[in-house]
């Protein structure tokens, strides 16, 4: 099953830095339209590790014996972990982390496609991962009828139960005995309390994931006065409201209810452009393009980096203190000569990540960073 990627174990990852030579990071897609068969995974596999062992080639005059020896073992892990561990069930993609002479391995699959990419270096290549981190993964989606009524959360792309009150409610027309008034009272007082108590068990939900979106599914019928038994708080979080029919399951609700998700991101991204423009127009809380953010990020300013979708660019980093900058040249604290980094984009996450900040990909709808070459960040001071 496909992972969950959270900023913390981001910010984890970012942490890492391989004491003894280097660390292995490939990531793999796996869209079925390119790798359909297990065929196919086998070749595309062996071709992505053949990659990285030109990279190891590559880099050989710098690394030890050991060193060498022990990165040709990492690339021998992740292919023994493809052929005996690896489950394609759910998963878009896959990133695997490899360092032997730190004891260290980890493998993520993942529930959204990423690009073929191996990389040899002594920090994790996170880059990658950023685009993943709030893609919807987090939201919670609840189903509210006149008998059904289930709390999900979005993981990794499913749906993860989180709570389940349904009920059994007569029908409207088998009031046996009854008189037809006195029944219809009844069954709408079973029903008041059925929503009552889920609204209940949403609001327990929200309360205990914290800082999260809702969207609600349903009818028509059910949907006037449900808000209003809601907390304050699960009302602030909702994202709205889709159609959806009783019988509906987990699938075809998320697929109802992911274009308000997109709705509400594409929203988001355009409050936090206008926020950082704000800010850069009068000088406040903002950096803008690589120079300026790059040297906030080795400051642990950065609250939040902005980033273009593709946007990257050289970048050098201390070896001694690990801090970035856009020129070529020493580094300004200790006078150390910078060293060029593999990619500018993840040195930009990484200096982010480590000190507790976060990443927004800025989606190509949105273009407002391009004439900063795609870089910018809302700062903490």
């Amino acid at each position: 099953m496909a992972a969950t990627i959270t900023w913390e174990q981001l910010r984890e990852l970012a942490a890492f830095r391989a004491r003894q030579g280097c660390a292995v990071s490939l990531y793999m897609g796996l869209d079925p339209s390119i790798v359909p068969t297990p065929g196919d995974l086998a070749s595309h596999t062996r071709s992505q590790l053949a990659r990285a062992e030109r990279q190891l080639d590559e880099r050989r005059a710098t690394l030890s014996h050991d060193e060498r020896k022990a990165l040709a073992s990492d690339l021998e892990r992740i292919e023994d972990w493809f052929g005996s561990e690896f489950s394609r069930e759910g998963v878009r993609g896959v990133a695997a982390f490899a360092a032997e002479l730190d004891d260290f391995f980890l493998s993520l699959a993942l529930p959204w496609p990423v690009e073929d990419e191996p990389r040899i270096a002594q920090q994790l290549y996170l880059a990658p991962l950023v685009r993943i981190v709030g893609c919807g993964d987090g939201a919670v989606i609840a189903y509210v009828g006149r008998e059904r009524g289930d709390v999900y959360r979005l993981c990794a792309g499913q749906l993860i139960p989180l709570a389940d009150e349904s009920a059994d409610v007569p029908g409207r027309h088998d009031q046996g005995g009854w008189s037809q008034s006195r029944y219809e009272r009844h069954v709408e007082t079973i029903v008041d309390r059925h929503l009552r108590d889920v609204a209940d068990a949403l609001d327990r939900c929200v309360r205990r994931l914290r800082d999260v979106r809702v969207v609600l599914a349903g009818t028509e019928e059910t949907r006037s006065g449900f808000e209003d038994l809601l907390a304050p708080e699960t009302r602030a979080a909702l994202v709205g409201w889709v159609a959806a029919e009783a019988h509906v399951d987990g699938p075809r609700l998320l697929e109802a209810a992911r274009p308000l998700l997109d709705e509400w991101r594409a929203g988001r991204e355009e409050e936090l452009l206008a926020r950082w423009r704000d800010e850069a127009a009068r000088n406040g809380r903002a950096a803008t393009g690589w120079e300026e953010t790059l040297q906030a990020a080795s400051d642990g300013r950065v609250e939040l980096l902005l980033v273009q979708d593709g946007a990257d660019r050289q970048a050098y980093v201390c070896p001694e203190c690990g801090r970035a900058q856009a020129e070529d040249g020493s580094c300004p604290l200790d006078g150390s000569t910078l060293q060029e980094a593999d990619t500018g984009l993840d040195l930009a996450v990484h200096q982010t990540l480590t000190h507790g900040g976060t990443v927004e990909v800025i989606g190509e709808e949105h273009r407002d960073l391009e004439p900063v070459g795609g870089l910018a960040a809302l700062l903490r001071f």
